[in-house]
């Protein structure tokens, strides 16, 4: 008896160093996922949550760059910048909601999937983009700019992944920013492929050959 008391006293302060432990390890976890200026998801936890609401046919997935980003820094500072990211961030996380999910993907770069209900993204879209257009609480006015959206309708792709589709998406995207257009659906009008279907100047992609339809 005694010894089974002395193995179960031994054993209570390991138990609890554990249980400690693994809390701790699980708010590691959350925080790796977690944009520490944005409070966004990163991209591995934005592709977890992504990759299951794609299972819904509903699922929408959005791809947003803050135009003019660096002619921001260079102009206002590093400082003015990161405020203009938070105010992107904070707006882009507030349309999406808790059924939805939002991330910073890096850099100026956002991207989105929500469950469009009622099939109205392009109207919700076209209104986000001009609430992403405003100046940013708290800074000087002139410290705004635009952001240019790219959208893909998941059940418009069946079988296509997250990583597919993020490529439809950038590359509506890349064509709102190159005609003005602000949105852009993927698919829809004549948009400028890259190779591997990201634009040029990104990681990975080559010169783009001649626009397709």
């Amino acid at each position: 008896m005694n010894t089974l008391l002395s193995a179960l006293a031994t054993a209570g302060p390991l138990a609890a160093g554990w249980s400690v432990h693994t809390l701790w390890l699980r708010r590691s976890l959350r925080s790796a996922r977690r944009d520490p200026l944005t409070g966004l998801r990163t991209r591995d936890g934005f592709t977890r949550r992504a990759s299951t609401l794609l299972k819904d046919p509903r699922a929408v997935v959005v791809l947003a760059d803050v135009d003019r980003f660096k002619q921001i820094n260079d102009t206002h500072g590093h400082a003015a910048g990161d405020a203009l990211l938070r105010a992107t961030a904070d707006r882009l996380a507030h349309y999406v909601g808790r059924a939805g999910v939002a991330g910073r993907l890096g850099g100026d770069e956002f991207a989105a999937v929500v469950l469009d209900d009622h099939g109205t993204a392009s109207d919700l879209l076209a209104v986000l983009h001009g609430v992403l257009a405003r100046p940013a609480d708290g800074l000087d006015p002139a410290v705004h700019t635009t952001v240019s959206l790219g959208w893909v309708r998941a059940a418009d792709h069946p079988g296509e992944d997250l990583s597919g589709l993020l490529r439809r998406a950038d590359e509506a995207m890349y064509a709102a920013k190159q005609g003005r257009a602000g949105v852009r659906r993927a698919g829809l009008g004549r948009l400028l492929a890259t190779w591997s279907g990201r634009r040029a100047g990104r990681r990975g992609t080559a010169a783009a050959p001649r626009a397709v339809a």
